[in-house]
């Protein structure tokens, strides 16, 4: 755990003690904070629970879930300068910028408390390491795979990105492409862009049906684009012919799993990725591990994550949902 300062009434405990970077009382529970982009929202309450499974498995460890009332870095800020005072052990944060929390976590750290970023990252200077939900990589061929387990004879497919200029979306594609050899037979038909916005992602997908009448495939690494998407096939009744798959939210999907329209899409478990921070915050508090290049960090029941030369991490290849466990999520997140 960090170091504390050895108060009068504890340095009967032993000099050793505080030599060693222990608590005051060696009892004590450690504490993670557990700082999320704002409260009230399903994906972060689920990544809390997925937190208080690692406490319970670890033991002796208290999980302090907290973050401000609304999506902005003040508010973040005041909740961390608040739990440096009371001396947390760790603290492990979605940023709501990754610059802006940099000096309020510089001196967290100056104050011996564990730092780590997961989900929203802060730059690097602001946190000891940091817990992407999944890769581009990994990203780049769950979404063409999704497509491609359903066309075991391969078929025609069409991307509905967000914008032109989304430099995450253009990376997932980016990579995408790269392993489009490893599925013989799907071919990449034409790639649209709806802005993230519900009603264009909604013409696009229209056009899209409308200009390739052979589509097997449309493919959304986008909340906004699969959802319209999916409308869009049960509109033009093509359900069961054209399925819709990509990145999305289980509670804007049930219905489209439910009707068929999608199959299965995929996006970061945040049970998996709250329940990871908790166990990467615990090793590096503890001492297990340290934060470096090159450190393999295990994390429980998700295995173990490899630091880059960026002190960054990847947790999982996208979790998967479909009609087996749309009804579990739905209502979370």
């Amino acid at each position: 755990m960090k170091r504390r300062t050895v108060t009068a009434l504890a340095a009967g405990l032993g000099l050793a003690a505080s030599l060693m970077g222990t608590s005051a009382l060696a009892q004590d529970k450690m504490r993670i904070a557990l700082v999320v982009k704002a409260l009230g929202i399903g994906f972060f309450e689920a990544a809390a629970r997925g937190a208080e499974e690692a406490a319970k498995e670890l033991g002796n460890v208290e999980i302090i879930y907290t973050g401000p009332t609304d999506t902005t870095a003040e508010g973040q800020i005041e909740v961390i300068n608040a739990l440096i005072a009371q001396g947390v052990d760790a603290i492990a944060v979605s940023a709501n910028d990754p610059d802006a929390l940099v000096p309020a976590l510089k001196r967290a750290m100056d104050r011996g408390i564990t730092v780590i970023s997961w989900d929203s990252g802060v730059a690097p200077e602001g946190r000891q390491m940091h817990l992407n939900p999944s890769s581009n990589e990994l990203i780049g061929n769950m979404i063409i795979k999704l497509a491609a387990d359903h066309l075991p004879e391969g078929g025609q497919v069409a991307v509905l990105s967000a914008s032109a200029t989304a430099t995450n979306q253009n990376t997932w594609i980016a990579e995408m492409n790269k392993v489009l050899p490893n599925y013989p037979g799907i071919e990449v038909v034409a790639t649209v862009y709806g802005d993230d916005l519900a009603d264009k992602s909604y013409r696009e997908a229209q056009g899209l049906i409308q200009s390739y009448p052979e589509l097997d495939a449309i493919i959304a690494p986008t909340s906004v684009g699969i959802v319209a998407a999916a409308q869009a096939v049960a509109d033009a009744g093509k359900i069961g012919q054209i399925n819709v798959t990509g990145l999305g939210l289980p509670s804007e999907m049930a219905g489209a799993i439910e009707s068929g329209a999608s199959k299965s899409f995929a996006i970061w478990n945040p049970i998996d990725l709250g329940y990871s921070a908790t166990m990467i915050a615990h090793a590096l508090a503890s001492g297990q591990a340290k934060a470096e290049p090159g450190a393999v960090i295990p994390i429980g029941r998700m295995g173990s994550i490899t630091l880059d030369e960026t002190n960054t991490a990847a947790m999982a290849d996208p979790f998967v949902y479909d009609a087996s466990n749309i009804d579990e999520f739905k209502s979370i997140f």
